[in-house]
């Protein structure tokens, strides 16, 4: 394959805040199911229902950049694997069982990811209130607990982490319950704002990227090298 074909067929990845990506010209809770529009309404806060509301249709934006067709085509859909309920659990596109996609939102930010690959997307803001690491001893491995408490910036090392490991228990390759024994702590700590960090991790791709205009720490990792796309109403 051609390196011009390799990306074009790369997992697709994009991080905006979520006022944006309800600015784009083909977003809007119309695109939503009803379970969707169900579950958004349950938010008790507005802020909250516009965050899942942008991840949803963020997504949308991915695949249908991918597939190259229109985002109001896509039906995305959830299943717990444990429960079987479809109001949570990993999203899929049922019409499309070969895309991959993955979704995050935090306060006012989302990022989602589309491929042909499996591919998992995590994001938080590096501002953001109350303390990660009241979580670091269960989650981390023990070299990782150490660079973390090493830092010069605890918090932000910690965040860097959680966010990789948040974005593998998205593509299914680690549970809550088994964080604690994925160790990452051969890759670098410090991601610069600015361009993204490329590593891997075992046959993943992990892509780390500390995004400045929305103050968030964003992951993604696939089994190809993921690419960042522009997906708001300037696209």
């Amino acid at each position: 394959m051609t390196t011009e074909a390799q990306e074009q067929s790369a997992p697709l990845v994009a991080v905006a805040s979520a006022d944006a990506v309800l600015r784009h010209p083909e977003a809007g809770e119309h695109l939503l199911t009803a379970m969707e529009r169900e579950r958004a309404a349950r938010f008790r806060h507005e802020s909250g229902r516009t965050d899942f509301t942008a991840g949803h249709v963020l997504v949308r934006l991915c695949a249908a950049r991918l597939l190259d067709v229109p985002a109001a085509g896509l039906v995305l859909a959830q299943q717990c694997p444990d429960c079987g309920l479809a109001d949570h659990g990993k999203p899929y596109l049922p019409d499309h069982p070969g895309v991959h996609v993955s979704l995050s939102h935090t306060r006012g930010v989302v990022a989602a990811g589309a491929g042909f690959q499996p591919v998992g997307v995590d994001v938080e803001l590096s501002t953001r209130g109350g303390s990660l690491r009241s979580v670091a001893r269960r989650v981390l491995a023990p070299a990782e607990l150490a660079l973390v408490e090493a830092d010069p910036e605890p918090e932000r090392a910690f965040l860097r982490l959680w966010v990789r490991k948040e974005s593998l228990i998205k593509i299914g390759r680690a549970t809550l319950d088994t964080l604690g024994r994925v160790d990452l702590s051969a890759l670098p700590l410090a991601v610069p704002p600015g361009a993204p960090l490329r590593s891997r991790y075992e046959d993943l791709h992990l892509l780390d990227w500390t995004d400045p205009e929305h103050a968030a720490a964003v992951a993604a990792v696939s089994t190809a090298p993921p690419r960042i796309v522009e997906l708001t109403a300037a696209d």
